[in-house]
């Protein structure tokens, strides 16, 4: 049987324990994945007792507690504090989401808060995004036309091409989807990827759009698309709730549908 090891500087190993104030009653423990590049150490795992009562009620808030009044070199990203921005998606107790959006009270006992999985560490829990916004911009998210623009008004579209759009506008591109998909893992230099193709389907089923013909040139490939094989995580971990899945599957029905004419 094959045995495969980590790189003796990529095994995690035991950081530094902070303690919870002394007379504080109401705790919670968060072990939150550390690793500074230009330290040449191995990354580690620090734990922080944190008392409830004076922490907010989000896994973001005890992070920012951290970095306040604990450990001001804890490096992350956040913004928006309201779902929307998609700045702090991280892997919390095995499974992606987005810190300002889960509660800590979802979760029992310890909470281990890492980096979004298989993309490379910029520092601590920040993930490094650069592959997966070239892989975005280059599904040209945008509308495409070849007729003229309308003189005196918008390009508009009836209520129930509007309603198509529902379930794939509101994806904010934080990753958590792609980052839990396997073929992603394993193909993310030539796979698109789960949120990636959900914008694609976007723009394919926009009304006002016109270059859906290119659009699907462009996806009818090997990798950028059918290396999806359903396996789903991608639904089960979005935190805003959409099904990539679906949009996928979608896109290849438009595929089959564009062959049989």
């Amino acid at each position: 049987m094959a045995e495969f090891t980590l790189p003796k500087n990529s095994q995690l190993i035991a950081g530094k324990t902070y303690k919870a104030p002394a007379g504080t009653v109401n705790n919670r423990r968060f072990e939150v994945y550390r690793w500074d590049p230009d330290s040449g150490e191995n990354p580690r795992i620090d734990s922080y007792e944190l008392d409830m009562d004076s922490c907010g009620p989000m896994v973001l808030d005890a992070i920012l507690k951290i970095k306040n009044d604990i450990d001001s070199t804890l490096t992350f990203r956040r913004s928006c504090r309201e779902g929307v921005c998609g700045s702090c998606a991280m892997m919390v107790n095995g499974k992606n989401t987005l810190a300002c959006t889960k509660a800590i009270d979802s979760y029992s006992g310890t909470i281990k808060i890492f980096p979004l999985p298989h993309m490379q560490v910029v520092k601590d829990l920040v993930a490094d995004m650069t592959h997966f916004y070239a892989q975005y911009a280059s599904i040209q998210p945008w509308i495409a036309t070849q007729t003229p623009a309308p003189a005196d008004r918008e390009r508009l579209q009836s209520k129930e091409d509007r309603e198509k759009l529902d379930g794939l506008y509101e994806c904010v591109l934080c990753a958590c989807c792609s980052t839990s998909c396997p073929s992603y893992w394993w193909n993310s230099e030539r796979y698109l990827g789960p949120a990636v193709l959900l914008q694609a389907y976007r723009w394919l089923v926009d009304s006002r759009d016109e270059n859906t013909g290119a659009r699907l040139d462009e996806l009818e490939d090997p990798f950028k698309l059918y290396r999806c094989h359903t396996i789903m995580n991608c639904t089960d971990t979005c935190p805003k709730g959409l099904n990539p899945a679906k949009a996928i599957a979608e896109t290849k029905k438009l595929l089959v549908q564009r062959k049989l004419g």
